[in-house]
């Protein structure tokens, strides 16, 4: 399959001027296309990114990262592209590792390809990783398979069975409930392992907040797609 003008790159942004200039430069050597969503940011991120060669989309205020990455996947649809990455603007994910996600998802016929730093979880920070294995193992049991890192960023997925998903979260329980709605739906989801490389600039997550908002959404809409997950058994 040619991934030529089939595939961009969505990367929700707030306040990532110090870093979003490299990301992209190396990233188009291996998809030319780009959107950059401003979330509000307070700093020069829109300007940089604009002058690196991305498109950027700018709200006027910052409306968390999952409403950021629908607007940015909303414009690569109605361009016409039939893929799209989604990558944190922080520079803690590799455009080196974008040729690994497009191979699985030609060998594997996934719809939907996931980052796995679990391979070398020593480099991720104590606090995020037991966060994240905690939220991974719910995860996990709910789907009946595996789901080694549930909440990076860093993915491939088809956008148009993407805009069939009834997708409602705005802040950073967009990973997990992307995730689950795939595989409700009985679509393939599968893993890659990816470098593992710290934050450049301080998280945006919010541990009390953000722990709540995903809790909040585990108990509420998440277990909506708890029927349709054992389907997924019979595909995977």
């Amino acid at each position: 399959m040619s991934w030529v003008g089939k595939c961009t790159i969505v990367i929700p942004c707030f306040d990532e001027a110090a870093t979003i200039v490299p990301l992209i430069g190396e990233a188009r050597q291996h998809v030319p296309d780009i959107v950059v969503v401003d979330d509000g940011s307070r700093d020069e991120t829109a300007a940089v990114a604009s002058h690196a060669g991305a498109a950027v989309i700018r709200h006027p205020r910052n409306l968390g990262k999952g409403a950021a990455l629908r607007t940015g996947l909303r414009r690569a649809l109605k361009d016409g592209f039939e893929w799209a990455f989604s990558m944190d603007g922080d520079g803690q994910h590799r455009p080196g590792d974008l040729p690994f996600f497009l191979q699985c998802a030609e060998r594997t016929g996934a719809v939907l390809v996931v980052g796995n730093r679990m391979h070398n979880p020593q480099a991720i920070p104590w606090i995020r990783r037991q966060v994240n294995r905690w939220m991974s193992r719910r995860l996990s049991q709910r789907a009946g398979r595996a789901l080694p890192d549930s909440q990076c960023g860093f993915r491939l997925l088809n956008l148009r069975t993407w805009a069939a998903l009834p997708l409602r979260t705005a802040h950073f329980e967009i990973e997990s409930e992307t995730l689950l709605a795939f595989l409700s739906a009985g679509h393939r989801v599968e893993f890659v392992p990816i470098q593992v490389v710290g934050r450049g600039t301080h998280s945006h997550i919010n541990p009390l907040l953000d722990t709540w908002r995903w809790l909040r959404w585990w108990w509420g809409a998440g277990r909506g797609a708890k029927s349709g997950l054992t389907r997924y058994s019979t595909i995977r």
